[in-house]
């Protein structure tokens, strides 16, 4: 099938990779010229605007967003308004709040799917998890893509009407950071008790077989392997927040309580009033993990 891809950053790209390795077509577009060369070097069908893409797609439009949340998307849209039909298919596959994207799903011409996309550029080679929302016909209609992007067929699902992708997607934000934190004040624990251990050793034990193995575990014994069993000069700030705080926010509107993400949310919060310095080492531990799956940039002391 044809897909035109509409943001080439690292996510966007890998998603144009994927694509084209599994057979398809790819018409490419993004704002910065480069990046639309190189995926023309890599395959694509280079175009120079949302118009011409919209064009060089034809009937039965496949489009696939992959830009920041927020006003990015609704400034595709509205580029793109006129140009599609009930009849073409639109996967938001960022990091959109849910009600966004109920929004736009009822306001676009377009079926519109919500996509929630883990797997971070580091993921490139295994595929990323999708999560959809929306039309039922639509989704189905995309499988051959959603099945090149993620692993295969086990590697997406359909969660429900519109929203329900990136409802999904945000939750999953939520115990991310949950998880990141946990690890942090374990190895905060073992790095400042009894005994003087090698944490990349403890790492690689945990993950041959014990219970709390897992890829996030994995990038703990890189990030000790690569900046040394204190980090380094790895600093006590950790980025990011917006979807964990969606989290907590949907959850106090549902009386459903969820300590440990508040608090690994606060633990983010309170990194970036304490300072950059050496500080808490769980902290400095989840700094490094967001350049593990997601190539984030590591704040340094």
């Amino acid at each position: 099938m044809q897909l035109g891809v509409i943001g080439l950053g690292r996510m966007g790209r890998i998603v144009v990779d994927r694509t084209l390795a599994a057979g398809h077509d790819v018409v490419a577009f993004d704002i910065d010229d480069e990046a639309v060369a190189a995926a023309a070097e890599a395959g694509a069908t280079p175009v120079d605007s949302l118009g011409s893409l919209a064009v060089s797609l034809g009937e039965q439009k496949r489009i696939w967003l992959m830009l920041p949340a927020g006003d990015p998307v609704d400034a595709a849209l509205d580029e793109l308004d006129g140009s599609l039909t009930d009849e073409d298919i639109l996967v938001d596959a960022g990091n959109s709040h849910f009600e966004d994207s109920v929004r736009r799903a009822e306001t676009t011409d377009a079926a519109y799917l919500d996509c929630g996309t883990s797997g971070g550029p580091a993921g490139a080679e295994v595929g990323f998890s999708l999560m959809v929302g929306g039309p039922g016909w639509a989704y189905e209609a995309c499988t051959p893509v959603f099945d090149a992007v993620a692993p295969g067929p086990a590697g997406h699902e359909r969660m429900g009407p519109s929203g329900a992708g990136h409802y999904v997607k945000m939750v999953h934000n939520g115990v991310e950071y949950a998880l990141m934190q946990t690890y942090g004040e374990g190895f905060e624990l073992l790095h400042e008790g009894r005994y003087d251990l090698d944490l990349e050793a403890v790492a690689r034990t945990w993950n041959n077989g014990a219970v709390v193995r897992s890829w996030l575990l994995e990038l703990c014994e890189e990030a000790f392997r690569e900046e040394g069993g204190e980090l380094g000069d790895v600093a006590d700030h950790v980025a990011g927040g917006s979807t964990g705080t969606w989290t907590v926010q949907e959850s106090l509107e549902q009386e459903v309580p969820l300590p440990l993400i508040y608090q690994a949310l606060a633990e983010r919060f309170g990194s970036r009033v304490t300072g950059d310095g050496d500080g808490r080492l769980s902290r400095r531990l989840a700094n490094r993990l967001r350049y593990g799956f997601g190539r984030h940039e590591v704040r340094r002391q």
